[in-house]
């Protein structure tokens, strides 16, 4: 599962780390699609590797309706902490609606995280609420989503000790989470350059580990954020970000091996620099 989003959905900051990058739309009677594809160093999904701090190829596809109802899908690899026993692959469902209304915009709909191969109670739903606009040269998105409670979500082991037997503490535990974050960004003038910026906060009932040993909110509650830019060359944005979480050590040693890199057991959750090259089509 992700420790998740989709975020959902695509929100502005996150769209090189763990959601869909959308392209520039083609216009085509009422119906709009639009899609891109992207290489990216680390796939960040709030903060935390979902590929054990190796790069990832992902891809998103978005049909949508002049009368602003949408369907799309997004995949990406995976390996580490973000695998489930199958695949190791992420493909999100996305639907929703998204309304104009006077300047500002609302997006509500909801993403289906699905891990081909895995097992049924990996996968989850989650929806969620956005709303954009723009604060002078600067264009600003706030988001919530919310994931009711679900198998996916549950608390199934205490910690990584009883994960590495095996053996569940708690089949059949079912948890909820919420997810609330801000996007804003703003353009260079003349430059081809677009400054951004991310801030999210976690909150979920599991504090130990789920189904195939993962939790989309791993200690139950913490914060992301990131700070980047990107430079257009046409179709191609070329990415940089640096992404950090404030979990420490301290925090999340209780979710060890699992929540390690399975390289050389560093966090997977700490700083670091991600680049991308998103090409639109």
């Amino acid at each position: 599962m992700k420790i998740r989003l989709a975020a959902a959905v695509a929100p502005l900051a996150l769209a090189i780390f763990a959601t869909p990058a959308f392209a520039q739309d083609e216009e085509s009677g009422p119906i709009t699609v639009s899609g891109s594809a992207a290489l990216v160093s680390d796939y960040r999904f709030r903060g935390v590797s979902m590929t054990d701090k190796e790069m990832a190829v992902q891809a998103g596809v978005t049909v949508a309706h002049e009368s602003g109802f949408y369907v799309g899908t997004w995949g990406s690899n995976l390996a580490g902490w973000g695998t489930f026993a199958g695949s190791n692959m992420e493909l999100d469902v996305i639907g929703g609606y998204k309304k104009d209304m006077g300047g500002v915009t609302v997006d509500v709909g909801l993403t289906w995280y699905m891990y081909p191969g895995g097992l049924d109670n990996t996968d989850f739903a989650e929806p969620y609420v956005k709303v954009s606009g723009t604060a002078g040269p600067a264009s600003v998105l706030v988001g919530v989503a919310y994931a009711p409670k679900q198998e996916a979500l549950g608390k199934w082991y205490k910690n990584g000790t009883t994960a590495g037997t095996g053996v569940y503490d708690n089949p059949g535990a079912k948890a909820d989470n919420v997810y609330i974050w801000g996007d804003v960004s703003s353009a260079i003038p003349d430059t081809g350059l677009t400054v951004k910026g991310h801030l999210g906060y976690t909150k979920g009932g599991n504090d130990g580990l789920g189904p195939q040993g993962t939790s989309i909110s791993p200690t139950g509650e913490y914060v992301d954020w990131l700070v980047g830019a990107d430079y257009a060359l046409g179709n191609v944005t070329l990415g940089v970000a640096y992404v950090d979480t404030n979990l420490s050590p301290r925090e999340y040693n209780y979710l060890t091996p699992n929540f390690s890199s399975t390289k050389d057991g560093s966090n997977i959750a700490g700083s670091r620099v991600v680049v991308s090259a998103t090409v639109a089509f």
